[in-house]
């Protein structure tokens, strides 16, 4: 098997340069036909550029032309259909959601018995995302737009915490349908953060509703709900919460504990890898689908900034591998002036110990979170995944990071994909850090615990990096689980051994991210819904000094 040096060079700012008329006059087609492989160069580059078995992977089995008679097709990775699929799809289906006899999303979990139900019974728009992909991928597409529609109009809902008003963008991270039997009504009530543990918004939902809308357009080839006035409007309030001028020296989203699919005080505040690589990949979703007409034109000219500064800083700045470990511990404190080499002034005995023997010479990830005085060593699944998948790393940063993965499956994928940080905070660090967090104890939910909802995340980043073996070993480790021990929401310890100790069973993400993982594998075209092709280095263009022709 062909391996890829992990020795990342950093980006120049002329490398990441963007050129914005090309990303406004050539748009992506949205069709998304079914051949039996990749349609797009980037696609076809793959198999020479990565690993020899990705060949295998474009020779998949397309989906029929017409409506499906099975909820899977039958590829050759895995010699036939296996009996967790429709077991998969029976209990997906329980947990649709209906309003006024529409299929309007999934609820959070189906756990009879659970005496408590909390907000399990919602719809949780970063929940529903990998169901929204299954069904896409089935051919059931009137759920995905429903659900696109109705979190549309909660949008413009009052939103109050106590007193204060949250901004016109905002989506919500949650809805339930209130029905009054007595008037025979239902209607859709949004939670905007105000009953969530922590009281805090979730900034993670307008991007995941901008991805999805662009996954459905892709899918579909139906131009006419994204380009819709109400779309549209959409889009832009949620991008206006991003860019909006400040105090901000960063590209990057400053964020709150518990904003995003760790919901908890995690340590995560400051400029966590998760908001960064969902921000930068709805960004280049939103360009491809806003209009570049009226307000939109301004608005894709403050994207294509965003993008060009955002995407050195996150490749320069938040990039770890041997080399840059290596050049940290070495660096000198309290310079001054542009030429500074430690920009943040991190301190290097900062360091923690265990991050010296986890970086292999080979690979590489991006950091859980940098910011002045402080880099937050951990390593964060979704993060990294969404990075691959969106182009946000560098081919040869995706490289490193599948190289880390496999040097280190033991550490973060074990007995069940996958980990969603790594280490897990212990003893003094995890009292200070999350508050000594019941749930969050070492190990076990999200301080380290294994969630298999990762699971289509990391077969997505297998397929564009060119290892479905990596994703076919995975998703069999899911599978000698999954059912027998009723579709747990995370798995306890090192090896994510043990079903978490406050686990909801029939977790419906858990069930949906092993659907699509297994459905993506076996086409991978399907892939090109929610990946993002990597963008040209464009050369800057040069211009003759003031004494040229003095």
């Amino acid at each position: 098997m062909k391996r890829v040096s992990s020795h990342v060079s950093l980006a120049s700012e002329a490398e990441i340069n963007l050129d914005l008329s090309r990303l406004i006059i050539d748009k992506p087609r949205f069709t998304l036909e079914r051949k039996r492989s990749f349609d797009e160069q980037s696609w076809s580059e793959l198999s020479h550029r990565q690993n020899d078995g990705f060949d295998s992977v474009l020779q998949s089995p397309a989906f029929p032309s017409g409506v499906f008679d099975s909820p899977f097709s039958v590829g050759t990775h895995f010699g036939g259909p296996h009996p967790l699929v429709n077991e998969a799809w029976e209990a997906l289906r329980k947990s649709v959601v209906y309003f006024r006899e529409q299929p309007v999303g999934t609820i959070a979990a189906v756990d009879h018995a659970s005496e408590e139900v909390l907000n399990y019974d919602q719809v949780f728009v970063r929940d529903f995302v990998p169901s929204a992909l299954a069904f896409l991928m089935n051919n059931e597409t009137d759920i995905v737009k429903n659900f696109l529609l109705k979190t549309l109009h909660l949008q413009s809902s009052e939103k109050m915490v106590d007193r204060f008003k949250l901004g016109a963008g905002a989506m919500p991270a949650s809805f339930k349908v209130d029905r009054n039997k007595n008037r025979n009504t239902e209607t859709l009530v949004a939670d905007f953060g105000e009953s969530a543990i922590g009281r805090v918004a979730p900034v993670d939902s307008g991007f995941w509703w901008i991805i999805l809308l662009r996954a459905y357009t892709k899918y579909t080839g139906d131009v006419s709900l994204s380009e819709s006035p109400e779309c549209q409007k959409c889009m832009r309030l949620i991008l206006n919460l991003c860019l909006s001028e400040g105090f901000d020296t960063f590209p990057t989203l400053l964020c709150t504990d518990g904003c995003s699919m760790i919901d908890r005080r995690m340590g995560i505040y400051g400029y966590p890898i998760e908001i960064q690589a969902l921000f930068y990949m709805a960004l280049r979703c939103a360009l491809q689908m806003l209009k570049p007409e009226g307000e939109g034109k301004d608005f894709i000219e403050k994207i294509g900034q965003r993008l060009h500064a955002l995407t050195y800083h996150m490749r320069n700045y938040f990039w770890l591998d041997f080399h840059q470990l290596n050049n940290i511990y070495r660096y000198k404190t309290e310079e001054y002036s542009h030429t500074a080499v430690n920009k943040f002034n991190v301190i290097p005995d900062s360091i923690p110990d265990w991050v010296f023997g986890f970086m292999p010479c080979r690979g590489g990830y991006f950091l859980g979170n940098v910011s002045p005085a402080m880099m937050d060593f951990r390593w964060f699944a979704l993060g990294n995944c969404i990075a691959i998948v969106s182009s946000l790393a560098t081919p040869e940063q995706s490289v490193a990071i599948m190289d880390l993965i496999e040097e280190k499956w033991d550490e973060l994928v074990g007995e069940m994909p996958l980990k969603i940080c790594y280490p897990a905070l212990e003893n003094h660090e995890w009292r200070i850090i999350t508050g000594c967090d019941p749930k969050n104890t070492r190990w076990s939910y999200h301080n380290g615990g294994s969630w298999p909802v990762l699971l289509w995340l990391l077969t997505a980043a297998c397929i564009k990096t060119g290892r479905p073996q990596m994703a076919k070993r995975a998703i069999e480790l899911a599978e000698s689980r999954l059912l027998k021990d009723g579709w747990p929401e995370y798995y306890d310890g090192k090896l994510g051994r043990f079903v978490g100790k406050q686990a909801r069973k029939f977790q419906t993400w858990s069930i949906a991210g092993y659907l699509v993982a297994r459905m993506m594998l076996e086409d991978p075209s399907t892939l090109m819904m929610i990946s993002m092709e990597e963008d040209r280095p464009v050369k800057p263009t040069m211009r003759r000094s003031a004494s040229w022709n003095a």
